[in-house]
């Protein structure tokens, strides 16, 4: 049977793979992404939270060298992490086409590039904003660490490689996240709200290393997307927005960072 718009059917895929099954393959596959990074990133905020000193005083590092002084070992470890990042995305690929559905099924191909691309525009300049504004409301109340989006030696390949990690978080959030999630949760029986909590959770918990703050935006960015996704159908606009996010966050940083007065460091040293 095909699948709805957004992949909330509630039937079987055509296979008809018993949901047995289908809650096993979606638990191993969050096992080995988002889900993983969520525990790792409970186990990181306890470990904020019972360091002396405040969240604002503490650094989540975001891109950081894999091999100091080594820039060429550094520029492999940077391309493996990414290459294989992308891995359990291949795997829900593998998935989809099992249900001879493919990830078309969720809106993430090449059919409408354009308006994948527009559409994500006009969401990042939305969010974009808003994010930061309340990050630095959230660092000054207490409530975050001090997010370093980068800290990768200036060499020639820093800001390709910085493009390709944000289009590597994009890429395999919004998939996962949203279009496989979301599609296997209706076809678990969830209710569209049930789903839409989970998803939003989901996305806040693996952000919570970087503080309350991570976690609070992070699941409203979620139900955001979430929406989008059921409107549109699509997860491309998503992947577009989220990949101009963060090579924003991660370009400007490194360009901004110490230059202006009201972008954080984790030295303070702030310049105006």
């Amino acid at each position: 049977m095909q699948a709805e718009p957004g992949g909330m059917a509630g039937s079987l895929p055509r296979e008809d793979v018993p949901q047995k099954i289908l809650r096993s393959e979606t638990w191993l596959v969050l096992a080995l992404s988002l889900g993983a990074s969520a525990v790792s990133s409970l186990i990181s905020f306890v470990g904020s939270l019972t360091k002396p000193g405040g969240l604002k005083d503490q650094a989540a590092m975001l891109n950081s060298s894999a091999a100091p002084g080594r820039p060429w070992l550094d520029l492999a470890w940077q391309l493996f992490g990414i290459t294989t990042a992308l891995v359990p995305v291949l795997l829900v690929a593998h998935f989809l086409v099992r249900e001879r559905a493919g990830l078309g099924a969720i809106g993430f191909d090449r059919s409408r590039p354009w308006s994948d691309l527009g559409r994500g525009a006009l969401v990042a300049a939305g969010i974009g904003s808003a994010g930061l504004a309340f990050y630095l409301i959230a660092r000054a109340a207490g409530f975050n660490l001090t997010v370093v989006p980068e800290a990768l030696p200036d060499v020639w390949w820093k800001y390709p490689v910085l493009i390709l990690s944000a289009i590597q978080n994009s890429v395999l959030e919004e998939v996962i996240v949203v279009g496989y999630l979301l599609r296997r949760l209706g076809q678990l029986g969830w209710s569209p709200t049930a789903a839409l909590a989970a998803s939003s959770l989901l996305r806040g918990s693996y952000h919570l290393y970087q503080g309350v703050g991570g976690f609070v935006g992070n699941m409203v960015m979620g139900v955001v997307f979430v929406l989008l996704y059921r409107r549109w159908g699509r997860v491309g606009p998503l992947v577009a927005a989220h990949a101009l996010l963060d090579i924003v966050a991660f370009v400007g940083y490194g360009l901004l960072a110490g230059h202006v007065c009201w972008l954080p460091t984790p030295t303070g040293r702030e310049s105006c």
